[in-house]
């Protein structure tokens, strides 16, 4: 849940002496097995020595703090301690530092420069390409209720009519018809391999993202389901569609909103949840918050820490009534919770995470209970998890999930962790989501298999 991960730094900045100025922005290819990240360190001089923010734009992000930044004797060290990163070069006197980049430890080269590198394409072997064997058809339809007008992409096997379908809903965030992040396409390469095997699959756009209206910085996982609603109801409108089987699968957040969805409406005929919650999401984002924080080496006393100030915080949001003050007891809890922080980087880093923290999302996902809907679901469930998953860790999520199914005299579910897998269901070492971009493969083959054989089981 790249929306729903509230991973609080608590990172102190420290100066050094310096030798040659290196304000400005160095620019960096971390080639690791398979992939290459672009790498920029942002250093910023600042009384008697430096500061300075990693971006990782491929993965998504920007400003990550840097505990430490030393420049001695032309040897520059950057420490960011709650990733367990380190960089450390020397000054090549060609406007440049050589050196290595190291993590968990693990070390690789990285050479650093003032001009920006040109990386090469990711090699993302799964994703399909023209001319495919089945029909494409992009389309529109509408949530007449808030006169929004959502885009997305059907695919239609090529032979036979009256097909089974499913409409693929995203994880958190604003999220595209292939759910793009990190360099992969999950929804296209998991939409390419269930219209292979006799299915149609509807993907579209969330509201407010790409050719769809909307907007997606007011919304909740409610209105999210009530544009699942409408695709439904566009679907029952098309003649190559069995109006009888016509399903959801959803994918980290889209695993809440499927039950949601079926929870209330007579017309899914099963549903599918991919990494989806079986808890409160309060509980999801502390755990998340501390595996991913061990995943990355962060020492035990900065998680507890970490864990203090996000459990301080979900409280804030979950009690709260009025959003005006919300802002503002958020913005004083971390302004003194971070007071080690120089002041500038501080308000730097609340102004970016206070209106994520404050928005009418956050609440109703901290607030949301899974187990509600999932008592009321009495269509086929299948649910999966990836073993190594570190944002909706399996075992937790997946017991909730077959409880709330069992109370609500569901029999028709299974429920099952997969090895070896992440959170995108591709096959991981660790399942931190540093990980995602490095890995060229972008969905399992054994998670897709999972996926298309319990789904013909359902419509046969």
């Amino acid at each position: 849940m790249k929306k729903a991960t509230l991973i609080v730094s608590l990172l102190l900045i420290t100066f050094s002496a310096f030798a040659q100025p290196i304000s400005g922005q160095w620019h960096g290819l971390l080639k690791v097995p398979g992939q290459q990240l672009t790498i920029i360190f942002n250093i910023v001089e600042n009384g008697d020595g430096y500061t300075s923010t990693m971006d990782s734009p491929d993965q998504g992000a920007k400003g990550i703090p840097v505990s430490s930044t030393s420049y001695i004797d032309s040897i520059l060290t950057l420490d960011i301690q709650a990733a367990n990163i380190q960089y450390k070069g020397t000054y090549t006197g060609k406007n440049g530092f050589t050196g290595t980049f190291t993590q968990a430890g693990k070390a690789f080269p990285l050479t650093l420069s003032t001009e920006k590198p040109r990386a090469t394409k990711n090699r993302r072997p799964q994703e399909p390409s023209e001319p495919y064997p089945y029909t494409t058809e992009d389309i529109t339809f509408e949530n007449t209720k808030e006169h929004i007008t959502l885009a997305g992409t059907l695919t239609l096997p090529q032979l036979g009519d009256q097909f089974p379908v499913v409409i693929l809903i995203s994880g958190s965030g604003p999220q595209n018809r292939d759910e793009e992040l990190q360099g992969h396409k999950p929804f296209l390469v998991l939409a390419d391999h269930l219209t292979k095997k006799g299915f149609a699959v509807l993907r579209y756009d969330d509201r407010g993202v790409g050719e769809s209206t909307g907007d997606f910085i007011t919304a909740t996982s409610a209105d999210f389901a009530a544009d699942v609603q409408a695709a439904i109801q566009y679907l029952q409108s098309r003649k190559e569609i069995n109006k009888n089987q016509i399903g959801l699968i959803g994918h980290s957040e889209g695993g809440l909103i499927a039950p949601m969805v079926a929870a209330e409406s007579k017309d899914v005929a099963f549903i599918v949840m991919l990494a989806g919650p079986g808890i409160s999401g309060d509980k999801i984002l502390m755990l998340q918050q501390e595996l991913i924080a061990k995943a990355t080496g962060t020492d035990d006393s900065d998680i507890k820490k970490q864990k203090e100030i996000n459990a301080k915080i979900c409280n804030l949001v979950i009690h709260s009534q009025d959003n005006a003050r919300l802002k503002m007891d958020v913005q004083n809890y971390l302004t003194e919770a971070l007071q080690e922080m120089p002041d500038e980087q501080k308000q730097d880093f609340i102004a970016c995470h206070l209106q994520q923290l404050t928005s009418p999302w956050m609440k109703y996902f901290l607030t949301q209970q899974p187990a509600e809907s999932l008592e009321k679901v009495k269509c086929p469930v299948l649910a999966i998890n990836g073993e190594k998953d570190l944002q909706v860790t399996a075992t937790v999520n997946l017991k909730a999930i077959e409880e709330a199914l069992k109370k609500g005299k569901n029999t028709h579910f299974v429920v099952k962790k997969m090895p070896g897998l992440n959170h995108l269901f591709q096959e991981c070492e660790t399942g931190s989501p540093q990980e995602y971009a490095t890995i060229e493969q972008t969905f399992s083959p054994k998670a897709l298999n999972e996926i298309s054989d319990w789904l013909v089981n359902q419509v046969q």
